[in-house]
């Protein structure tokens, strides 16, 4: 999708038309097989959700088939709502970078980036002291981005260039300025506790980042390396 000076990365098509017609159809089919094997679970010695079954069972028909179809169809179109809400999309020209998630916008002008990459499945922007200016998670196509980010004059880097400069945390690993150790510890609670809370875990990355603190994620493992300090 090109905008005036720029080209902003979505979604392909074929992506949202199965959030927005496929999911509705799965959720339908899901809830309208529970509702048909509902009598056959409860026959059984024992069965989890027995209350729940029973009362799906005990809706005369047409109006449990009808019903079951029609929560299973707005189930689905819930989770469609909340990917397209999760979804990133991609702006850039020759000015700045605006990354945008449901509510959360992000704009890193363009004389502040030295660098961008995949690590992974993020999209990451390297500042000139190569602090990283912006880190998210991505599912857009590597290819566009590339072709987005080089063709408004970006650097676009095949890997991270820092990647061996991380280094595993554990509490009380020296070499970290004062106060980082505490952020990664309540990071760390944000990223493995029962309620796991990304925003928490996302403001710390950014007190981290004030205090010259680059953080990384790998299987709720938490590494680390410095910034420069030029």
């Amino acid at each position: 999708m090109n905008r005036p000076s720029g080209v902003t990365v979505v979604d392909p098509p074929w992506l949202s038309a199965v959030m927005w017609f496929g999911f509705p159809v799965l959720g339908a089919a899901a809830v309208y097989a529970v509702k048909l094997l509902a009598g056959l679970l409860l026959t059984l010695p024992w069965v989890p959700f027995e209350g729940p079954l029973r009362l799906v069972d005990s809706v005369p028909e047409p109006w449990g088939t009808v019903g079951a179809i029609a929560l299973g169809a707005v189930a689905g179109l819930v989770l469609a709502v909340i990917g397209k809400h999760e979804s990133l999309s991609v702006s850039v020209d020759r000015h700045e970078v605006v990354l945008d998630r449901g509510e959360d916008t992000t704009a890193v002008p363009a004389e502040r980036v030295d660098a961008v990459f995949l690590d992974g499945k993020q999209l990451v922007l390297l500042g000139h002291r190569q602090e990283e200016l912006a880190r998210e998670q991505s599912d857009l196509r590597p290819v566009e981005l590339a072709e987005a980010f080089r063709g408004q004059g970006f650097r676009w880097l095949d890997a991270d260039p820092h990647h061996d400069a991380f280094r595993r945390w554990v509490p009380g690993t020296p070499g970290l300025p004062i106060g980082a150790d505490a952020l990664l510890k309540a990071r760390d609670r944000a990223l493995r506790g029962k309620d796991k809370s990304m925003k928490d875990a996302r403001e710390l990355r950014a007190e981290l980042a004030r205090l010259g603190v680059v953080v990384r994620d790998r299987k709720e493992r938490q590494y680390w390396r410095l910034v420069s300090s030029d």
